[in-house]
């Protein structure tokens, strides 16, 4: 058996393990580099390991590490009371509220399951006071999530982007940004009108704020932080639980306060340095979350174990694993494949399906780590613009994270407030999951690739 094919069945047989059983991919990527570049393509374990990504390593962990600061010392807290507090009493821009902060969460470094668990539980217990329909809440928040995605200081972002520039082929990070961003929006307007939205123009309640947080307060237990009780007072406070158990909220103290603004100013900092000035995201982002760990080493305390470590794990395992997928001549192979079919269009539209279909039932990024590679063959043909194939990908690949059987779902499903009927729920989100896996690649292909103006 030659070596590309050889690998070909590595990489199926890890993602349908990866999918039955609750082991990290990343992990099994790392047994199937040494496996298939040491045992069978005769590689030096140096040579192995000089394909694991060092660089991106670095930002993965910058990234996270500072979002666990800025949770741990409320600036995530501020931002949600902040937002609900400018629509005043007007119901229907809540769903748009849930959408616009889970947005702003992941733009800044959040992985999307982080800014889902904390914005489904908000948004699920409005839905339900309100009687909005929780479907609605619940796909706000992940489409929320995903628009914000793969903004440049973004994970997603930072992984396409990395993993493009690799190969050489003309990039965009604005536009692959702007892509997922717009394709998001319009969707989330869809929902909008669909399931209800214009109904609530007409309704009104007051007392936003203070909603918001007896709406944080009984979130499920699973899904809310035990040590922090959400409550409004009208004067921006936040604080811990009071251990006798009651609803009060004590004032954050001066140093928590000037934590949350170094924080603010902190992700202002990344954004201008990083993308204004072209420094390293992951050396700016751990820097300023050392820097506020040294203003405030209480809302550091924890922090580093926030940090995405399975999702560290999985993105260097799988790019370890693809860069010995290289040295096995897999790349070519599919070249050779795709110029046999002589239709590069049809080739993005298959690889599009892909990336929805698996990601839907597995890891999103893992997704798009093993097929921007695989992209490579039919972007050399010059047939299709490699910023339209790679956001076209990429919005496949991750829009389909509504399904109930990934992460981002699940934590929807999970969040369902009291006397929901889970199981229609369940189904709802389902069915929808389908119409998004069967409609969404098709009309990214249509959209990015096929005009040819990316």
């Amino acid at each position: 058996m030659s070596a590309p094919l050889l690998s070909i069945i590595i990489l199926a047989a890890m993602f349908l393990i990866a999918t039955v059983l609750p082991i990290n991919m990343g992990a099994l990527a790392f047994v199937g580099a040494f496996l298939l570049g040491a045992v069978f393509l005769g590689m030096e374990t140096d040579d192995i390991i000089a394909e694991f990504p060092g660089g991106l390593f670095l930002t993965l962990v910058g990234v996270t590490y500072l979002f666990a600061i800025a949770q741990n010392n409320g600036t995530i807290d501020l931002l949600v009371q902040g937002a609900v507090k400018l629509v005043r009493n007007r119901v229907a821009l809540i769903p748009w509220v849930m959408f616009a902060i889970t947005a702003v969460i992941t733009a800044v470094g959040a992985l999307g399951p982080a800014a889902v668990a904390i914005m489904a539980p908000v948004a699920l217990g409005f839905a339900a006071r309100h009687k909005i329909s929780p479907l609605l809440m619940g796909m706000m928040v992940v489409h929320g999530a995903q628009a914000g995605g793969f903004s440049p200081i973004a994970v997603y972002g930072v992984i396409v982007n990395d993993i493009v520039g690799q190969t050489g082929f003309e990039s965009s990070p604005l536009a692959l940004f702007l892509a997922s961003f717009i394709f998001n929006l319009l969707i989330a307007v869809v929902l909008f009108v669909v399931l209800g939205g214009r109904a609530l123009m007409s309704t009104r309640f007051s007392h936003v704020v203070e909603e918001a947080a007896e709406v944080r307060l009984n979130a499920s237990p699973g899904a809310r932080r035990a040590d922090v009780a959400y409550k409004g007072t009208g004067s921006g406070t936040y604080g811990p639980r009071d251990p006798a158990g009651d609803d009060a909220v004590a004032p954050r103290s001066r140093e928590d306060r000037v934590s949350q603004i170094a924080t603010m100013l902190g992700l202002v900092a990344l954004a201008v340095i990083a993308l204004g000035f072209s420094v390293d995201v992951g050396f700016v982002a751990i820097t300023i979350a050392v820097v506020l760990a040294l203003l405030s080493p209480k809302a550091q305390s924890g922090a580093v174990n926030k940090i995405a470590w399975s999702t560290v794990l999985l993105i260097c395992g799988m790019l370890t694993f693809v860069g010995v997928l290289q040295a096995a001549g897999t790349i070519e192979y599919v070249s050779d494949g795709v110029a046999s079919l002589g239709m590069p269009l049809l080739a993005a539209l298959l690889i599009c399906y892909i990336g929805a279909v698996v990601s839907a039932f597995a890891s999103s990024t893992a997704i798009l780590a093993a097929l921007i590679p695989l992209a490579i063959p039919f972007l050399e043909t010059g047939a299709v613009g490699a910023v339209g194939v790679v956001a076209a990908l990429a919005v496949s690949s991750t829009i389909v994270d509504v399904s109930p059987f990934s992460t981002n779902g699940a934590l929807v499903l999970a969040n369902a407030p009291e006397g929901t009927d889970k199981d229609r729920f369940y189904k709802q989100i389902l069915g929808y999951g389908a119409i998004v896996v069967v409609a969404g690649p098709v009309i990214a292909w249509l959209v990015l690739v096929v005009p040819g103006w990316l």
